[in-house]
């Protein structure tokens, strides 16, 4: 039987429902702010690039890819927090910029070699199947395709060596950890990984 603590985790941050979701997601909106704008800025996206951002939460990531890109897709397995992200993004959305897709890490639903970019912050401890993700995000990326993960490092349990080590394992090559302090009192370390598919 799931904890209470883990349903109430899973409604407020996994697949955010309800009151506790919607609590998630403003505490997502501002707490993880600074780290989703650091990520972009890692993968660095072109405007002609296409990029998925996974879990965006309230959009805070989707709106600074959509600066920098004209082709982001936003892939949330919540309709809370999707609904949110149109809210925030709704410029980019009517530009034709972004576009919002109920999914997964595991299943996002698009094609083989579709992507340049895939971004991820601070919902990698949420993935059931990290190494079924990862090979899914193998797939949807392009050779030459650029991986960002960033994670609280506080939730990334065996750390960023194991990690490196799963990615190494789907497949990646390029690949790069470290460690950056967003701005806010708010957020804690990132954990962060950049990798290239080969």
């Amino acid at each position: 039987m799931e904890s209470i603590a883990r349903r109430l985790l899973t409604k407020g941050f996994g697949r955010p429902s309800g009151l506790p979701g919607r609590l998630g997601g403003r505490l997502m909106a501002h707490g993880n702010a600074a780290t989703e704008r650091h990520a972009v800025a890692v993968a660095a996206p072109a405007e002609h690039d296409v990029v998925i951002v996974l879990g965006p939460g309230p959009g805070v990531g989707l709106e600074a890819a959509a600066r920098r890109s004209a082709h982001v897709v936003g892939i949330d397995p919540s309709e809370l927090m999707l609904a949110a992200a149109r809210r925030r993004c709704a410029a980019p959305i009517a530009r034709g910029r972004l576009r919002l897709v109920l999914g997964t890490a595991a299943r996002t639903g698009e094609p083989d070699a579709s992507a340049d970019v895939v971004i991820s912050v601070n919902n990698l401890h949420l993935w059931p199947d990290v190494p079924g993700a990862l090979a899914e995000l193998h797939r949807v990326l392009r050779p030459g395709g650029r991986l960002v993960l960033s994670a609280h490092e506080k939730w990334l349990p065996a750390g960023l060596p194991a990690l490196a080590g799963l990615v190494v394992a789907a497949r990646f090559g390029s690949v790069r950890t470290w460690t950056w302090e967003p701005p806010s009192r708010m957020a804690s370390t990132a954990a962060q990984l950049s990798a290239v598919r080969t």
